[in-house]
């Protein structure tokens, strides 16, 4: 994957954001989207070999559309800055992402704002054994690669059957359940930069087998 040409094509997409310019471009656009899925099937089939849990996903089934939906997002541009992509792609299970954009790389897992019924369960399991949580998101290598949860809204109480004074209240009132690691462009561009990827994935899949188990159960 020649990494520069895909952030080269973002920058001009950005500048040129209609779909008059897509379509003057929608070969390079296509060569760039085709390489990204030839990507993505190498690192489907590096998981595997990784995660003994991983469920295969390929490209083409994992890449998301690159239009914005303008139907619920009317203000949005008509396309997104970036190539993203859901991986380990099976209901019920703790989300894997990678995005590669303008904005931000970056690598993402668990649930963002889940259904009631599903944030129900985490919370469950937080009540019966938040200390494996605990255990897992203060971990050192775990901070220093997602610095904790993605930080989002919290409930100001505690949630339903739940006390204010319950050990785990903090962990109770979170509505997202999900980390992220963010690359710079720099370290997208170095050799390594698939040994990086391993390195986060591996980090991250304690927390999204708790989340997993939590579900499931």
């Amino acid at each position: 994957m020649d990494f520069k040409e895909l952030f080269d094509f973002l920058e001009e997409l950005y500048a040129n954001n209609n779909r008059q310019w897509m379509d003057a471009n929608r070969k390079r656009y296509r060569s760039l989207r085709e390489d990204f899925i030839l990507w993505l099937d190498a690192l489907d089939h590096s998981f595997s070999q990784w995660d003994v849990d991983y469920c295969p996903t390929p490209g083409k089934r994992a890449i998301n559309r690159i239009n914005n939906n303008l139907m619920f997002h009317p203000n949005r541009p008509v396309y997104k800055d970036h190539f993203g992509a859901v991986l380990d792609k099976v209901p019920g299970r703790a989300d894997f992402y990678i995005e590669l954009g303008l904005e931000h790389c970056l690598m993402a897992g668990g649930f963002w704002r889940p259904d009631p019924r599903t944030l129900a369960s985490i919370r469950e399991a937080i009540d019966f054994n938040g200390e494996e949580l605990i255990a897992i998101l203060e971990r050192p290598s775990f901070q220093r690669n997602f610095g904790g949860l993605y930080h989002d809204e919290k409930l100001i109480q505690a949630p339903k059957g739940y006390s204010p004074d319950h050990p785990h209240i903090d962990l109770l009132r979170q509505k997202t359940f999900a980390v992220e690691h963010r690359f710079s462009r720099e370290e997208v561009f170095r050799d390594s930069f698939g040994e990086k990827i391993r390195a986060v994935y591996m980090e991250m899949l304690p927390f999204r087998r708790y989340l997993t188990k939590a579900v499931s159960v």
